[in-house]
């Protein structure tokens, strides 16, 4: 009757652990997974405040600022290496 119990004892604690288990399989790569994206997303540099500080549209210095905002064109290029529009011409 002893080993019917402890068989049984073990086949419960067994059932237990494998639930838990079975959520940290999920739980654990999910919270690695997310916290990856928080580390490697990077934040946006292109600002509503730049085009206050140069009086110039978003198109100005973007490609397309919707599509593709990271493409640049060549005043985009001079301001990120700049930081100011002072001193840039526009090429014709």
């Amino acid at each position: 009757m002893q080993v019917v119990q402890a068989i049984q004892l073990s086949a419960w604690r067994g059932n237990c652990t494998s639930g838990v288990m079975s959520r940290l399989k999920l739980i654990v790569p999910a919270a690695l997974v997310l916290g990856g994206f928080l580390v490697c997303s990077t934040a946006s540099y292109g600002k509503p405040d730049y085009t206050k500080a140069t009086k110039k549209a978003c198109g100005f210095c973007h490609v397309d600022a919707q599509k593709a905002p990271k493409d640049l064109k060549d005043a985009g290029k001079y301001y990120q290496e700049h930081k100011s529009l002072d001193g840039y011409q526009e090429k014709k």
